[in-house]
């Protein structure tokens, strides 16, 4: 089993995500989300939810990531209008949308909007078939990337109507770590067609 130490990974150093990100609240932003999306071969894909402290206590995902070449895009599923761009861009056959832990984002996904799904990839599914003893997207940034991805804003509120710029970077980062991981495993010749997301 390949796999990277805590010790390892706490001495690379620390990368975020440092291009354009928008979050998308108007109707210009959202227009130009959905053209740069279009024209994208493969999106990084990543959703964040709320998080649960009581036992029992479970929330559905607040926000949706998806990272191109350019730019990456932070949905707030509380804005219904964000609704008709994600569902064209997950039922797209023409662009692959990468993460990890994708079947869980998709099921928990389906519960706040309707939505078909096509030409997604887990490289977290990826990963295991190739005989890698993690599959987190933190452990695989350490081994394929060679940076850590710091752990900061995840437990906190994302349902809030106004994100923080530490969860904003958070987010992103997340988002755009999964593309930079998928074109890695392409560039080394480790994705072979027909890798189910589930």
């Amino acid at each position: 089993m390949i796999s990277i130490s805590k010790e390892a990974l706490a001495e690379l150093p620390i990368r975020r995500y440092e291009g354009e990100v928008s979050l998308v609240e108007a109707s210009k932003a959202l227009e130009r989300a959905r053209a740069d999306l279009r024209q994208e071969r493969v999106v990084g894909l990543d959703t964040e939810t709320r998080p649960a402290f009581r036992k029992g206590e479970s929330h559905l995902p607040c926000l949706v990531q998806a990272a191109t070449a350019r730019a990456v895009y932070l949905f707030q599923l509380s804005r219904l209008d964000v609704f008709p761009a994600l569902v064209e861009l997950l039922a797209s056959p023409a662009v692959v949308k990468a993460g990890v832990g994708l079947a869980h984002d998709v099921r928990q996904l389906k519960l706040v909007f309707p939505f078909t799904v096509e030409n997604v990839l887990d490289l977290g599914v990826v990963a295991r078939r190739r005989g890698l003893g993690q599959t987190g997207v933190r452990n695989l940034a350490g081994m394929f990337l060679g940076f850590r991805i710091p752990k900061g804003a995840r437990t906190s509120n994302w349902a809030a109507p106004r994100l923080a710029p530490a969860q904003i970077t958070y987010a992103a980062t997340d988002a755009w770590a999964c593309r930079e991981l998928y074109l890695r495993f392409e560039a080394l010749g480790l994705l072979s067609s027909g890798v189910p997301f589930r």
